[in-house]
């Protein structure tokens, strides 16, 4: 009877463990998706201010319309974009492209003092810290996502339940061999 009583005691003992495991992986997996969601709506963000910048500029610089073009272009492949591997490579494309229309604007000492231009490049700069912090949390919890449904049991349970790891989102390698620029006074 004892021993039938510590057999019955372990298997209750594995069901529970394993249905806490494998909650844990559901858990973490919504973690992923969630950070994802954020990192999606900073992206979407900056997308949706692109266009204000973009029109101050022209009331400036009308002649420069190739990076306008451009920016356009870069912008609908961002928000066609799907998936981590896309949306960073789209991201760094439209990337290039606003550093050059910033670059544009050096010449043009009324829209650098533009209040409107000042304000949009303020939201644009506080948004590209956005995306880093959504991207630095998605990416810890791909890490630790990714780590839970390798490991044992995880591997057990991940096919089950459809788990598959899970992609980082990591730039581009040309954005990733770029250097900072230089501030000079």
């Amino acid at each position: 009877m004892k021993q039938l009583a510590i057999v019955v005691g372990i298997v209750v003992l594995a069901i529970v463990m394993g249905i806490s495991y494998r909650n844990g992986l559901i858990a973490r997996d919504e973690a992923v998706k969630a950070n994802w969601s954020q990192i999606d709506t900073q992206l979407q963000r900056r997308a949706d201010l692109i266009p204000n910048l973009v029109n101050t500029v022209k009331g400036y610089a009308s002649h420069e319309k190739e990076i306008f073009t451009k920016i356009a272009d870069a912008r609908s492949r961002l928000l066609q974009a799907q998936g981590p591997a896309a949306k960073a490579e789209a991201s760094g494309d439209l990337n290039h492209w606003l550093g050059r229309l910033l670059a544009v604007a050096e010449n043009y000492p009324n829209l650098k003092a533009s209040e409107n231009f000042i304000r949009l490049q303020d939201e644009l700069a506080g948004t590209e810290n956005r995306i880093a912090v959504a991207r630095t949390r998605y990416n810890d919890g791909v890490r630790d996502f990714n780590a839970a449904v390798r490991g044992f049991p995880g591997s057990l349970f991940a096919p089950g339940l459809g788990l598959k790891l899970a992609e980082y989102y990591q730039p581009p390698e040309e954005q990733k061999l770029q250097t900072p620029p230089t501030v000079q006074f």
